[in-house]
């Protein structure tokens, strides 16, 4: 019985250090030197979309904007949405009908208009 009893606790310790013990050997792998890029990984760079204002509400903040794929939100189809926007004195510079281009993330839960520029 001690036999059996001590060979389940060599193995259960064994199972249980053994991926800890691998782990802390791979520590700095993947550490890459400042500039440097790995291989085949996607660049980082998010491009502005074009993007067609719709509705200015400048008491909410927002701006209800038609516009194409939004990558990096994971949005991969055009569509009409409603925004917030980063600086509330954009809106003083757009209008319904107008073309601009832009970027947009998620700042604190909500999509933001983070970037903008009107466009011919």
């Amino acid at each position: 019985m001690k036999t059996l009893t001590a060979s389940a606790c060599i193995v259960l310790i064994a199972t249980i250090s053994a991926p800890g013990i691998a782990a802390s050997k791979h520590d700095g792998h993947g550490a890459m030197a400042p500039g440097m890029k790995m291989q085949g990984q996607a660049p980082t760079e998010v491009k502005m979309v074009e993007g067609l204002v719709k509705k200015v509400d400048k008491s909410a903040g927002k701006v209800t904007l038609a516009h194409g794929p939004l990558p990096n939100l994971g949005m991969d189809f055009s569509m009409t949405m409603v925004f917030r926007v980063k600086d509330t004195a954009w809106l003083e510079q757009m209008k319904t009908g107008d073309k601009i281009r832009f970027l947009a993330d998620n700042v604190n839960g909500a999509i933001t208009v983070v970037k903008f520029e009107p466009t011919k």
